[in-house]
Formats: structure tokens, sequence, C-alpha cells
């Protein structure tokens, strides 16, 4: 990659419904490049952890993958955020994806560090 490239920033979250002092904690992140891969990795986490979730938590899941699944995928083509959500038990499960815009790294190899990266002097030991 060597220019700016459009994709998705997806992360998986978690928080504990009871606590209301706990701060979500992030599970998962996923880099995507496209609509259909960043839909599809929410899918693919949903039917994954489907048989682990109690029938509520799993209805909630199913209905995204038959019902919502087009919606999310519609509005990652106009570039919008998403986010799908259930509840097991006492967790929140939180999925979001957000345009991003990827920017390319440079390779140090071959090119020249600046001026500044040579007044560092490395840390010895006495």
């Amino acid at each position: 990659m060597d220019k700016p490239q459009r994709g998705f920033w997806c992360e998986c979250w978690t928080q504990d419904v009871n606590d209301e002092t706990g701060w979500p904690a992030l599970r998962a992140s996923f880099d995507a490049y496209s609509a259909p891969q960043a839909d599809r990795w929410v899918a693919v986490a949903l039917r994954t952890i489907s048989p682990a979730l109690d029938p509520d938590a799993s209805d909630e899941a199913w209905g995204w993958l038959y019902d919502g699944r087009i919606d999310t995928r519609r509005a990652l083509l106009r570039m919008e955020p998403c986010t799908v959500s259930l509840t097991h038990a006492s967790t929140r499960i939180t999925w979001t994806i957000r345009p991003v815009v990827f920017l390319p790294l440079l390779h140090r190899q071959g090119i020249e560090l600046p001026a500044c990266a040579y007044d560092f002097t490395p840390h010895t030991r006495d």
C-alpha cells in the first residue's frame, strides 16, 4: 500500500451491564478494506458465538444475521459508521465499524533518517 486507502476499522467491546463504574473492554479489532469484509467479520463472530449465547442473545444475533446485516452493509457502502450489539447474561457485546483512511507507512531501509534522529544517544549501563 503506497497511497492512502479507504477502509473500515472494526472493534469488538464487552461491558458488564451490572457494573455501573466498569469501563468497556476492547476484545478484538480488525482492519477491513471493503464493506463486505467488515460486515463479514461481525457475521463470523456472531455465528461462532451464537451456540454459547442464551436464547434471547442468540435471537438477537440471528436477527441481525438475517435482517439487520443488509442494513449494515448499505450503511457501510455509504461510508457511515455502524454498531451491532447484543446482551448475553450480564455482558453487553458491541461491534463497531467505522470508515477510516489507512495511511501507508514508510520503510526505513534505504531512506536517510531525519537529522534529529542522530541527536539521541543510547542509554548505557554504568
